[in-house]
């Protein structure tokens, strides 16, 4: 492994073995970095196939050239992978974050909404059903009281034909229609919400995850101009060649005392800056945390509203309305003279109408056709978990990746490796 990694870090091969080692390696890691580059633009950005496929090897094929030929390109390229464990990677993994939530969190709450829209519609037209078929039972109550009238009363007392006509059912289909219409409508524009939210938190973090790339090649790219140009930056490790350099001028006190000012690259103590710059960060991670718990929350309740709207309209029982006529018509005039003259009281009566009348409101019925409510994806709960332990990790374990980028920069540039342990050792001395 030494050797494989002194070939691939020398800027120029010494012969032939060391120019097809080179080539072979630089082939193993442009297969595995187009696959995944593949799996990340299709699985997660949600690219087509053939576009994902053409970018995969078009990418694969320029940084196959770019590492064999660019000595500078594959010491930036190595630093990608420590660089990963900084902020840089931070916002691919919240990237991924945003996408699983727009592609599963987001659709199932409106999903939920819309199934609570459902049940509205449904108990509004059941309800509205009832109440217009109770106009057809006023008109058949009114008819059979006025034919009871006509029937049953003398002809001298009876009155003229005052039957009540109900036109409220010739425009039922017309209110159903409305009604249709309107459901019809709101279910568009819950359509065209969703796919609008679906759309552009899709573009926003095609733009994101391309622009953090970007960003991470940049950010390899600058640790290395700042460690080829400044002899200060990131210089405060005690490395090997700092230790051989005291040695050899027999100042190894200089780094016995001045071991609260510096680190060891191999060690896991953390310098004070590295320390703050972590709470820091946790912070933020702490905040997307809260702000995607939210939403997650928001999920849970649309759906325990919609799936308690659709157990409690199921189990509405009908509502029993009962109308009870009773009508009565007797003489009023001289009854103390029949009375008199002993003459049956039920003589007197012209006419009773005694009737009950029973109709049923009805509020939901299983001919609504109601979408059940969706439950949240356990998986995705599972998969944004783990995504945010990993971001955690990161915080943590950001100071040994930049320490691992300056021992991947140190290894490319060996002479230069060594102006930086004799700067240091120079500083040292004099403070000392």
């Amino acid at each position: 492994l030494a050797d494989l990694w002194w070939i691939y870090s020398k800027p120029v091969p010494a012969d032939g073995r060391e120019l097809w080692t080179l080539f072979l390696q630089c082939s193993c890691i442009t297969v595995v970095i187009g696959g995944l580059f593949y799996n990340w633009m299709f699985a997660s950005l949600e690219y087509s196939w053939h576009l994902s496929v053409a970018t995969a090897v078009s990418f694969s094929l320029l940084l196959l050239l770019t590492l064999l030929l660019v000595h500078p390109a594959r010491c930036v390229f190595s630093m990608i992978m420590p660089t990963l464990g900084t902020k840089q990677g931070r916002k691919l993994l919240f990237s991924t974050c945003i996408m699983i939530a727009a592609v599963n969190i987001t659709p199932n709450i409106l999903s939920n909404i819309k199934t609570i829209l459902q049940v509205i519609k449904c108990i509004c037209k059941n309800s509205s059903d009832s109440l217009l078929n109770s106009t057809a039972l006023l008109e058949k109550v009114s008819w059979e009281f006025g034919d009871a009238i006509q029937e049953n009363i003398h002809p001298i007392y009876k009155p003229m034909n005052g039957h009540i006509r109900f036109s409220l059912l010739q425009n039922s289909s017309l209110i159903y229609q409305k009604m249709h219409l309107a459901g019809e409508k709101i279910s568009r524009e819950f359509l065209s919400v969703e796919v609008l939210v679906k759309d552009s938190i899709l573009v926003a973090n095609r733009l994101a995850a391309g622009f953090s790339m970007l960003y991470l090649c940049f950010e390899s790219t600058l640790y290395l101009k700042n460690y080829l140009t400044n002899l200060r930056f990131d210089n405060f490790y005690i490395t090997k060649k700092l230790e051989r350099l005291a040695a050899d001028r027999r100042a190894a006190h200089l780094l016995v005392g001045s071991a609260k000012k510096l680190i060891r690259p191999t060690g896991l103590r953390l310098s004070w800056e590295e320390m703050v710059l972590c709470l820091v960060q946790a912070m933020l991670v702490t905040v997307a945390l809260l702000l995607l718990l939210l939403l997650v929350a928001m999920d849970h309740f649309a759906f325990s509203v919609a799936d308690t709207a659709v157990r409690r309209a199921a189990q509405f029982s009908a509502v029993l309305v009962t109308l009870s006529i009773k009508y009565k018509v007797e003489i009023g005039i001289m009854r103390f003279v029949l009375k008199i003259l002993s003459y049956p009281s039920g003589e007197l009566l012209l006419g009773d109408f005694n009737r009950i009348y029973h109709h049923q409101l009805i509020f939901s019925s299983d001919g609504c056709g109601i979408s059940p409510p969706s439950a949240p994806n356990p998986a995705v709960l599972l998969a944004v978990g783990l995504l945010f332990c990993i971001l955690y990790a990161t915080v943590f374990l950001e100071p040994f990746a930049r320490r691992l980028c300056r021992e991947i920069a140190a290894s490319f540039f060996p002479a230069w490796e060594e102006e930086r342990a004799l700067h240091l050792y120079r500083k040292l001395a004099r403070r000392h």
